[in-house]
């Protein structure tokens, strides 16, 4: 199997259930080495359940999760993240007052060696610095001054500092749920540049979004969700944003897609 059909993470057979609803009803999911892979689907499809239970936010009643053919149990995001999971959210995690290098190192700042950091608890300000300058560089992320306030950024600029912390700190996929939503057309496209460069550097993207000229794009696959299941799998290179939108609403049958049209 070459690199690129190599799979980094998989499920098989999601449920969760919560009450009398039914989220997820045997779901699968594939995510392969260096790509970028989109999911889609209608409010209600399951796909917002899906990306919960791949970043640790829930823990699914049934199935099996793999990362690397590795079988894992996430109790918590913070499980996601000690193997290697970053989650970009839509709704813009940083905080404001703070730098953009402080918000990069949030939750993981380094400490200063000896006394200083293990007994006063001291932060090596000046290495995060360094390390900030160094990985914005690494992405190309054209930010002034990494010391000025996330605040006086604008909204395509701090989804950028979110995807940069994101990408820096993953050894395996980064999550991103609608990370344009918020966005005009220009800081949009930044972002989507930012996310081609974090895929270049070899860490596959799960990218949640509702935006169809966005996936079309930028998705090497596209995951379709529908009634808490993974409808198909489709390649955006074959088949036309129209017929994808039928998979999704359920006009067009799975069965009836084109051969060469799945991924």
């Amino acid at each position: 199997m070459s690199d690129t059909h190599k799979i980094v993470m998989e499920a098989k057979g999601l449920v969760k259930r919560y009450g009398q609803v039914t989220a997820l009803d045997g779901a699968d999911f594939e995510l392969r080495a260096g790509e970028i892979l989109a999911v889609i689907g209608d409010n209600g499809a399951g796909k917002s359940s899906l990306i919960k239970c791949l970043s640790g936010a829930t823990v699914p009643d049934e199935g099996l999760i793999s990362l690397d053919g590795t079988p894992i149990n996430f109790k918590s995001p913070i499980d996601a993240r000690r193997a290697g999971i970053e989650t970009v959210y839509q709704d813009l995690a940083v905080a404001p007052a703070m730098s953009i290098a402080e918000n990069l190192f949030l939750g993981r700042e380094i400490r200063r060696e000896g006394f200083a950091g293990n007994v006063l608890r001291m932060l090596d300000k000046k290495k995060m610095l360094a390390q900030s300058i160094e990985r914005m560089n690494d992405l190309k992320v054209g930010i002034r001054s990494m010391t000025q306030a996330v605040e006086t950024l604008s909204g395509g600029q701090r989804q950028c500092v979110a995807v940069s912390r994101a990408a820096a700190f993953a050894q395996h996929v980064v999550i991103m749920d609608e990370p344009t939503a918020a966005l005009g057309v220009k800081e949009g496209n930044m972002v989507l540049e930012l996310i081609r460069r974090v895929r270049d550097k070899g860490l596959p993207v799960v990218l949640i979004s509702h935006n169809m000229p966005h996936v079309f794009e930028i998705a090497d696959r596209i995951h379709v969700a529908r009634l808490g299941k993974r409808a198909a799998v489709l390649n955006p290179k074959k088949i036309s944003m129209s017929d994808t939108v039928a998979v999704m609403t359920g006009a067009m049958k799975p069965e009836d897609i084109p051969l060469e049209c799945l991924a």
